[in-house]
């Protein structure tokens, strides 16, 4: 079967992209017939295989290049095969969430892969095989043989499966480089849950603690252990829940008697301890998220019971204490944990968003995308919402010192949140409605300070307003400073295209400025019609001596021209003259 001298070698250690073997949807089977394949292909939805691309790829990277048609003939092709088994397997179970008979399949087609990788493993005992193949096609078959014996829940047998493969796999990851050695560790990382889980089911106690830390780590459990991680959690609390029948809240007890609330009441301080102990922000979200879920269902739970009795429900009293019903009470105390919650993941979203604030200046020059003050006003926002929501709970209405520190609480996220309205307008260079937002910001933190008192303890929590008054001094020096240096700035222009003044092209020769008015059907060149301008009037001349002038006498003329009269008319016609 192998060429003689020479030492075939090929890695077994499936990868990612190996987990999908299904057709855009169609499912191939082992002795379909061409037709078939195809039949089931074209029904499916289209996908795009690039064949003679991955069969050239295979062949140069599988013996071909040395043409060794042995070793492409047989080792790969049961190495495929097993994977395509195995994820056959992977899509059945996800399947088998919903349809439980598929389940039956499922462990058919692992039993398949096993046999692929117990052929596999005998054709590499070969002296012609390498020894790391050899080791490579040992762990693999350990790895298929523990994940069947999981499946069908033989504790010790998987166990001891998964062990073998562990050892393995870490002694490779010994002997090569640190390059070489990453995805020997990826999977001995992978299995190690599943080792401590078979453990747990044997009769070790001390495996639960372990695989709680592992479900703290970023991205949880994966594979199968997932969900049977979550459903043994599921099952150790409903054990204990069987024992709880009450609970007190702010000087009340009231009787627990729903099995989804006593799970998720005995299972709250575990929840909110682990995410204290989270490593980082993204296991810190998935852990709130998780919470938040688990609250709401009990809270569905609750309301199914409050629907009997609508009003009840809105204000249902016991006999004349003026308390609301029981399972009202349990309501508004799901509904508290909840908003409380909501407002705790909140306020670490925005911690995180403020240290990016920080290093704002860095990310610029990366090309990131910058965190702004307005991610974390919507933040606050929310936070105030549920701070007000808070407050309406039955129950808690006439509760004088729980309004109280409500009114604390909403005065400090308010407080915040002025303060990074006031940034925003900084950044605009407002300066005076961030100054006065500065203010609003010292007097909230001011009123906090003076009413705290006896709520220190329930403030502990929540952001220091002493820290956000040492800043928005800070700030506010700063805020004046800049104020100044841009009013004495006179040498800063304004951008040619901010440049909207209105003038016509004749009244800015000086100015350079693009204005793309100038190459359309309404360029302003000129005022048309021209305004108004003052001119100069007419002069008007007074004569103002003629009030003082004498004329001489002409009596003597007006006499003579009257004697004349008739007797000069005729002389005048027959030329006498006188």
């Amino acid at each position: 079967m192998f060429e003689a001298g020479r030492l075939l070698s090929i890695s077994v250690l499936p990868t990612k992209s190996c987990h999908k073997r299904d057709w855009g949807g169609g499912v191939a089977q082992l002795g379909q017939s061409n037709e078939e394949l195809v039949t089931d292909y074209c029904q499916s939805a289209l996908t795009q295989i690039t064949v003679l691309q991955i069969v050239k790829e295979s062949q140069q990277q599988h013996g071909l290049r040395h043409g060794d048609f042995q070793r492409y003939r047989y080792l790969l092709l049961i190495l495929m095969d097993a994977e395509r088994a195995w994820s056959y397997a992977m899509q059945l179970k996800q399947e088998a969430n919903t349809e439980p008979r598929k389940r039956f399949h499922l462990l058919s087609r692992l039993r398949k892969a096993v046999k692929h990788a117990e052929e596999l493993e005998r054709l590499c005992e070969s002296n012609r095989v390498d020894a790391k193949t050899k080791l490579e096609a040992q762990a693999y078959m350990a790895y298929l043989t523990g994940m069947l014996r999981f499946e069908h829940q033989e504790w010790k047998a998987a166990m001891e499966a998964f062990n073998k493969c562990k050892t393995i796999y870490e002694k490779l990851a010994n002997a090569f480089t640190e390059e070489q050695a990453v995805l020997y560790n990826q999977r001995v990382e992978e299995i190690s849950p599943n080792i401590r889980y078979c453990a747990y089911n044997i009769g070790d106690q001390s495996a639960m603690n372990e695989l709680m830390q592992m479900r703290l780590r970023s991205g949880g459990t994966e594979g199968l252990l997932a969900e049977k991680l979550e459903a043994l959690i599921t099952q150790t609390r409903a054990k204990q829940a069987a024992t709880m029948s009450e609970v007190e809240w702010r000087g009340r007890t009231v009787p627990v008697k729903i099995d989804k609330v006593r799970i998720f009441l005995l299972g709250l301080a575990d929840n909110e301890a682990a995410i204290v102990q989270a490593e980082n922000e993204e296991t810190k979200e998935r852990l709130f998220e998780s919470l938040l879920s688990e609250c709401r269902d009990a809270i569905q739970a609750v309301r199914e019971d409050l629907k009997p009795d609508q009003k009840q429900r809105e204000h249902s009293l016991e006999n004349d204490s003026g308390k609301v019903s029981n399972i009202q009470y349990l309501h508004s105390y799901l509904t508290y944990i909840k908003l409380s919650t909501a407002i705790r993941r909140n306020e670490s979203m925005a911690k995180s968003l403020q240290k990016a604030l920080l290093q704002q200046q860095r990310s610029e020059e990366d090309g990131k995308r910058t965190a702004r003050p307005q991610d974390l006003i919507r933040l606050y926002d929310i936070i105030l919402q549920n701070l007000v929501e808070l407050t309406q709970l039955p129950g808690l209405e006439e509760d004088k010192n729980f309004q109280k520190e409500i009114g604390l609480k909403t005065l400090v996220y308010k407080a915040y949140r002025c303060f990074f309205i006031a940034q925003s307008y900084v950044l605009v260079k407002k300066w005076s409605e961030a100054l006065v937002l500065y203010e609003r910001v010292l007097k909230y933190a001011r009123q906090v300070q003076s009413g705290a008192g006896a709520y220190t303890n329930s403030l502990k929590e929540l952001p220091d307003v002493q820290d956000l008054i040492t800043q928005v001094n800070a700030e506010k020096y700063s805020l004046q400073a800049a104020a100044i240096l841009d009013a004495n700035d006179t040498q800063e222009t304004e951008s040619p295209s901010q440049v909207k003044d209105g003038k016509p092209l004749s009244e800015r020769f000086e100015t350079f400025c693009l204005d793309p008015s100038l190459v359309s059907k309404q360029v302003s060149l000129v005022h048309f019609p021209p305004g108004f301008q003052p001119i100069p009037c007419k002069p008007l001349f007074f004569d103002l001596a003629l009030n003082h002038v004498a004329f001489p006498p002409l009596e003597d003329k007006v006499e003579q021209k009257a004697k004349s009269g008739l007797t000069g008319y005729i002389k005048g016609i027959f030329g006498f003259k006188s």
